[in-house]
């Protein structure tokens, strides 16, 4: 394998959600659906919380398996149009984006550079995707100590 991808759900405050280690060689708009299934957060009572409530998302995730899919599940979807998928105009309504909203989409940019600024995570000496995984865990671990306090 020569090398790996990272598809991270983060929050709000650029905390990690779900996170899925994968070959490097496949598409990120096939990661979506994966990263989403992954996300869970138990409570102390109830079920567990298993579906953000809105994603902000790149171009590249605008695909129609992906919009069916988060409006299969309740999820507002704020992606834009990619005018490569788009050979011709559609028919219906047109697709709005929050620009204020998606402003905020850096926050994941912002994780994926904390991340690889710890000594262990970008050279990847870890043969195995598990115990990469593992790796990446304790960066995310180190990192919400830092915010939470």
């Amino acid at each position: 394998m020569k090398g790996v991808k990272l598809s991270v759900l983060v929050d709000l405050q650029g905390l990690p959600l779900s996170i899925i280690v994968v070959p490097a060689n496949k598409n990120d708009s096939t990661l979506y659906i994966p990263t989403l299934k992954n996300f869970e957060i138990k409570r102390l009572v109830g079920r567990p919380v298993n579906r953000p409530s809105k994603v902000t998302a790149d171009a590249m995730y605008d695909t129609v398996k992906i919009r069916k899919y988060n409006r299969k599940r309740g999820i507002k979807s704020n992606i834009p149009v990619n005018k490569r998928n788009r050979k011709k105009k559609r028919k219906g309504r047109p697709i709005k984006v929050d620009k204020k909203e998606y402003k905020k989409k850096s926050i994941v940019e912002r994780f994926f550079s904390w991340i690889e600024s710890c000594k262990k995570v970008l050279p990847r000496y870890e043969i195995k995707e598990e115990s990469y995984l593992g790796v990446v865990m304790v960066a995310a671990i180190i990192r919400l100590h830092q915010v939470l306090g």
